[in-house]
């Protein structure tokens, strides 16, 4: 007897048991589920939801293999198009989405290696950016080094592409000087170099400072290179001397399109024959090479690399084959019997029975006495003729074949596509059997195999006109029969093959080669004469018609995806020197400005001429400053030279008269120099109206002061737009004539401010005086303006 307590245990326990299958078939439900959900959401390709669903039914049914895998694969794959995304958004300028896209691509997949690179190059772009969100860095002393390490020193800012007018006779040091004092640069000269300098003769109209200093260290025999961002360092032009002071610089250029071994070395030697490194060290692993050299070497190197490491260009060949095939067949008539056969019946033998009375045949066939001859007769014979047979049959079979492979091939890499079979061909050596004994004849066996089927190769070479050179070789073949060969049967292969170069346009189709077969055969049998008749050769005969018709075309089509990517920089020539022992060189040009640039700044033009404050009046190293004088007023004062020089001595009292009609003067209208330093002086108009140009003649005492240098002032290029300078000067006489012109379409200018600035060097103790002979400014209709002439007096020291 059961007690009231063990069966309620029971009844609870049996319910317990119910709750966990229901449980466990619900569990395992809802892991199915999921992963028919995920493999859903993966042939939609969206991978992060397919990961979610792979991964929670993997969490719950572990031991589950097809659920292990198709998480771990998702996983990659979701953690991939993060990365993508947050490409996407960094070339945006999105920089902190893309950094979120990047972090959750490294939570879903941490062995996503360019997940973390990227979460890390992102990271140093916004702490480049001075994101608040990004904490700063803290380098060790090693990096915070690197960190400030620097380029090559260069002449900061424009000064090197200050406009000059030089015409000098005199020492090379001098000139160097006095070109220095122009740009507000300082000139230091190397120990050895102070007992070689020569007198030269230098005339340079408005060429820029650099131009200027090449010119002179290829009349002087000397070399100069940058010392600081103002400053210059001259030396004697020999192979020694450019050792010792050429400056060294490290850089490492990663090529990102080389696809062999041999195009990195063919990279290393273009470096060292074409650019004359001395240093240079190939990295295979990292297709990367490290140089040292010179920094015109290094910027020559990065043209040549950024020349050369172009990505590959690549073509899409679209590939027909088409092959179409009728056979059209006609079996129309009745075929009758055309022939019998007539056989002789054996003999029949006939015997009675004495005892029973009853009587016996028997037949013998084919055989006859000798003695039946003279009795045969016609049931003797027995004739046999075939069923006629009436023929009505039509085929009418359409074969179509079409192979469209497509191939993607780089330029000058040879491409391959094949789709068949291969079938093996026994080679080796053959001899005939031996007596007949049953030995093999074939000896030493061997096989090849050869491919069957569509078999396409193709070299394309993309040219800079969009078109595509292809060096190609199709073939179609297939098996047709066999035939036997020292006992083994070896296969025929029936072959259509093209092989040829043609050059094509991008996207125009070519027909390589057609083959159009057409056969006829026409059959008739029956009984002759009636066969033949209109009529009756449809009751006496049969007539078989057939016709194959079978045509096979090639057709290729070639497509460009990718051109080649050449630059009009990339075809630039450059100088490089002139191959001396001076070695590889770069000859800069002047740069460009910015579109903010101020009015008063020089213009980017080489024919522009700065301000007037671009021409500072420094005396020569070694030499004593020119005498102080009282300021100008602030409408006259010359403005601050750009290029961080000092401004030109300043004189006791103005050399414009407040009020009045316009007149020209000099600034300062009296100052004091030492010989063989330069000064500065500015040619002013006050009053002056609606100024287009502005021709000017002066002169001075020859054998006094020199005139080195005639540059623009502010004065007309106040809205911008930089004037023409045209400057002659006759040294023996004493003169100089200079116009300044604004462009044809600007407005005339009004006020009063420099208009040129002139620069001397003083050669010989005493008094001259800088006197303005001629002038007649216009506006901008031709008109003239009147102005008045001033002077000026330079005391020589």
């Amino acid at each position: 007897m059961i007690s009231p307590v063990a069966r309620r245990l029971r009844t609870v326990l049996a319910f317990a048991l119910l709750i966990g299958l229901c449980s466990a078939s619900a569990f395992a439900d809802k892991a199915k589920s999921l992963y028919e959900k995920g493999r859903d959401a993966e042939s939609r390709q969206k991978y992060e939801e397919a990961y979610q669903y792979f991964k929670q039914a993997y969490d719950l049914k572990p031991k589950m293999i097809a659920y292990r895998v198709s998480y771990q694969r998702t996983r990659f794959l979701a953690a991939a198009s993060h990365v993508h995304q947050g490409q996407l958004l960094r070339e945006a300028g999105k920089l902190q989405d893309a950094m979120a896209e990047f972090q959750k691509a490294v939570e879903i997949d941490p062995a996503n290696f360019l997940a973390v690179q990227e979460s890390r190059r992102t990271k140093e772009m916004i702490d480049q950016a001075g994101q608040p969100n990004a904490p700063p860095p803290v380098p060790d002393q090693v990096s915070d080094r690197l960190s400030r390490a620097q380029g090559p020193a260069e002449l900061s800012g424009f000064a090197g592409d200050t406009p000059v007018t030089l015409n000098m006779s005199e020492d090379a040091k001098l000139i160097y000087q006095t070109i220095g004092q122009l740009g507000g640069i300082n000139v230091l000269f190397d120990p050895d170099y102070q007992s070689q300098s020569r007198r030269i003769a230098v005339k340079l109209n408005n060429v820029t400072l650099r131009e200027a200093l090449e010119v002179v260290a290829l009349e002087s025999r000397t070399f100069w290179r940058p010392v600081t961002s103002n400053t210059i360092f001259v030396a004697s032009d020999t192979t020694t001397k450019r050792n010792e002071l050429s400056q060294q610089v490290l850089k490492t250029f990663y090529l990102s399109n080389l696809s062999a071994p041999t195009e990195l070395q063919d990279v290393v030697n273009g470096l060292r024959t074409i650019l004359e490194f001395q240093r240079v060290q190939p990295i295979p692993s990292l297709a990367a090479v490290v140089v040292r050299g010179t920094p015109d070497q290094i910027a020559l190197a990065e043209k040549f690399i950024g020349d050369i490491d172009k990505a590959k260009p690549e073509v899409v060949i679209d590939v027909v084959v088409m092959q179409v095939r009728r056979d059209l067949e006609r079996n129309l008539g009745i075929q009758p019997p055309t022939s019998a056969s007539v056989a002789l019946q054996g003999n029949t033998t006939t015997t009675t029975n004495s005892t029973t009375g009853q009587q016996t045949s028997s037949a013998s066939n084919g055989q006859i006495n000798l003695n039946k001859f003279s009795s045969l007769h016609a049931t003797d014979f027995v004739v046999t003729l075939p069923q006629a047979t009436a023929n009505f049959l039509l085929t009418d079979a359409h074969t179509r074949v079409l192979e469209n492979p497509q191939i993607r091939a780089s330029n000058g890499a040879k491409a391959s596509l094949k789709i068949g079979d291969k079938i093996p061909i026994a080679t080796g050596s053959f001899q005939p059997g031996i007596g007949g004994v049953g030995i093999n004849p074939l000896v030493n066996t061997q096989f090849n195999y050869q491919d069957v089927g569509v078999n396409v190769d193709i070299t394309p070479t993309v040219h800079l006109d969009n078109e595509i050179t292809l060096k190609l070789t199709l073939e179609i073949s297939a098996v047709t029969g066999n035939s036997n060969i020292g006992g083994i049967n070896q296969p025929i292969i029936g072959q259509r093959k093209i092989d040829h170069e043609i050059r094509l346009k991008d996207g125009e189709a070519n027909l390589l080669g057609g083959i159009f077969e057409e056969q006829e055969l026409k059959t008739m049998s029956g009984i002759p004469g009636l066969a033949q008749l209109p009529f009756f050769k449809y009751l006496f005969g049969s007539e078989d018609n057939k016709r194959t018709d079978n045509e096979i075309v090639f057709i290729l089509v070639p497509h460009i995806l990718r051109g080649p990517d050449l630059s009009p920089f990339n075809q630039r020539a450059i100088d490089v020197g002139m191959g001396t022992q001076g070695g590889v060189w770069l000859r800069e040009g002047p740069r460009v400005r910015p579109a903010s640039a101020p009015a008063g700044a020089p213009a980017a033009a080489p024919s522009a001429t700065p301000p007037a404050a671009t021409a500072p009046a420094v005396g020569v190293p070694g030499t004593q400053p020119p005498a102080q004088a009282p300021t100008t007023p602030p409408a006259t004062a010359p403005a601050q030279n750009v290029f961080g020089a000092q401004p030109p001595p300043q004189q006791q009292q103005s050399a414009v008269p407040a009020g009045g009609p316009g007149r020209l003067a000099f600034d300062p209208a009296a100052l004091s120099a030492t010989v063989g330093s330069s000064f500065a002086v500015n040619v002013i108009v006050a009053g002056a109206q609606d100024v287009a140009s502005l021709p000017l003649q002066i002169s001075f005492d020859p054998a006094k002061l020199q005139l080195v240098n005639v540059s623009n002032g502010s004065f007309l290029a106040r809205d911008g737009q930089a004037p023409v300078l045209t400057h002659r000067e006759l040294p023996d006489a004493g003169t100089a004539q200079m116009t300044a012109s604004r462009p044809p379409s600007a407005p005339g200018i009004s006020g009063d401010g420099p208009v040129f600035t002139l620069t001397f060097i003083a050669k010989a103790p005493g008094t001259s005086n800088l006197i303005i002979n001629r002038t007649s400014a216009r506006n901008p209709g031709g008109n003239a303006i009147p102005l008045a002439g001033s002077q000026a007096t330079v005391t020589i020291k």
